[in-house]
């Protein structure tokens, strides 16, 4: 039995990945510390490490290097965050297998852990296993050219905006993205980088909406060591690192309000200062945000800065949610499932009409990244070489239920999802609460179209919690 150490400073999410891999024949062992999760790697030798990249004590590269200098065999896989990718990315390079995303899919962590065990000592790191959502590197029916990185929808608003990427690219214009959830704002952000004189320079990628109001100065601007409680080390902030290339700043509306205004000395003079440092350091970066909101709808509520919104509204990108544009469902599909197929290692060949009929009458609230998360489960869960209805999630197998035709649509108050019934049997207080704790999650996450800063908000917890609690239901839905 294979034996996995789980490091993370959060007790539910050790909780759920406890009870997980148990389930599945796994043999775990625990800690919520940094330094006590080192301890339990030198006594309990573990196969794989299952390790938070931002731990309360250190961070994971501490803990890998640890790991390193015993010269053994296991495997360690990060758990990050969305503005976190881009330094797991790095680190793989220095040792580590793998990294996950939250909010965590238990299949994604069970055929990592797989991979991790199978693979053999001393593999490389291939940057290829994690490929943006319209950045594929490599696909076998969805597109004809192999060595295509980007996969280009059909729908005329794809193209549209295709277009309007490839004029803005050659410029330096500051680009806002605007677009649901999930509708792959990054990877646009990415195509606008690549093709683009910068291409050869960083992009960086800052989730705004994960920053706290106490450490946002430092992920963007850095700090220096001692400036403040915690600042144990000098930082370098994201903007130097994506100097002479492209920042992209996600979710740039939940942006505190007292940043905003560093943010715009930034924008203006190009010119950044460290936390607790008095000099002054010269940057060359083009900037492009993103939005799940209308930004200029957001000036006029007062929680953005004005100034701030014209320095960055040179040019604008909307990119139209999966059920606007429902000729592109299926290539899409078809895509994700060549890419799910080669990391699973099956041979898997097409859906089944059900399961098209199915994919065309849903109305995608987490859009592509929904999309990609119901092919990989499907792929999964498939016995065979073709998907059938049953291998899909219950939301879309009846989804006129969920999502009511347009002339059936229920008063606002009324269309929230429906937990399956518990059981009539032995019905306690206890799984009545569950019960409707995922009705309101889930009612929430539909009415601001799975946005999940806003449901936290409304719901009145923090992100991480709501990610544990997603992940928890099996709520399938977009990462970080």
């Amino acid at each position: 039995m294979a034996k996995i150490l789980i490091i993370e400073d959060d007790l539910d999410t050790i909780a759920i990945l406890n009870r997980f891999l148990t389930k599945n024949g796994y043999a775990i062992i625990t800690a919520n510390t940094g330094n006590k999760g080192i301890a339990l790697f030198d006594s309990e030798k573990p196969d794989v490490v299952l390790c938070d990249y931002r731990l309360g004590d250190m961070d994971g590269k501490q803990v890998l290097e640890h790991i390193n200098q015993t010269g053994g065999n296991e495997k360690l896989i990060f758990i990050t965050g969305y503005s976190d990718v881009k330094v797991a990315v790095e680190v793989m390079k220095n040792g580590a297998f793998d990294y996950v995303t939250k909010p965590l899919l238990p299949e994604e962590i069970l055929l990592t852990i797989k991979k991790a065990l199978l693979a053999k000592d001393g593999e490389p790191y291939d940057a290829n296993r994690h490929t943006s959502l319209v950045s594929p590197t490599r696909t076998k029916k969805s597109n004809n050219n192999s060595s295509a990185k980007y996969i280009d929808a059909k729908s005329k608003s794809a193209t549209e905006m295709y277009r309007q990427i490839d004029l803005v690219a050659q410029t330096n214009y500051s680009v806002i993205i605007h677009g649901e959830s999930g509708t792959g704002k990054e990877s646009v952000a990415q195509r606008i980088h690549e093709k683009s004189k910068r291409s050869g320079k960083p992009f960086i990628a800052v989730d705004c909406g994960a920053l706290s109001k106490e450490l946002a100065a430092s992920e963007l601007f850095g700090h220096e060591k001692g400036s403040f409680t915690g600042a144990i080390n000098n930082k370098t902030g994201s903007f130097e690192l994506a100097n002479g290339g492209t920042i992209f700043l996600d979710e740039i509306a939940n942006l505190p309000y007292d940043v905003q205004v560093s943010l715009l000395r930034v924008v203006q003079e190009r010119k950044v200062k460290k936390v607790g440092s008095e000099k002054e350091v010269s940057i060359d970066v083009r900037i492009i945000v993103a939005s799940n909101e209308r930004l200029d709808e957001v000036v006029a509520k007062g929680k953005f800065r004005e100034d701030l919104y014209y320095r960055f509204n040179e040019f604008g990108i909307t990119i139209e949610p999966l059920r606007a544009r429902k000729e592109d469902v299926m290539q899409f599909a078809e895509f994700f499932l060549d890419k799910a197929a080669e990391e699973l290692g099956k041979d898997m060949e097409a859906f089944t009409p059900d399961v098209v009929d199915a994919f065309m009458h849903y109305n995608w609230p987490g859009n592509l990244r929904e999309l990609n998360n119901v092919v990989k489960r499907s792929a999964l869960l498939s016995s065979g070489n073709v998907v059938e209805l049953s291998a899909l999630p219950q939301e879309i197998i009846h989804h006129q239920k969920f999502y009511p035709s347009e002339d059936q649509q229920q008063p606002e108050e009324k269309r929230f999802f429906t937990v399956p019934k518990l059981g009539s049997d032995n019905l306690n207080i206890k799984k009545a609460a569950l019960n409707a704790e995922y009705e309101l999650i889930m009612g929430t996450l539909q009415k601001v179209q799975f946005n999940k800063s806003k449901a936290a908000k409304l719901l009145n917890i923090d992100r991480k919690t709501l990610y544990n609690k997603m992940s928890a239901y099996g709520i399938l839905t977009e990462e970080a």
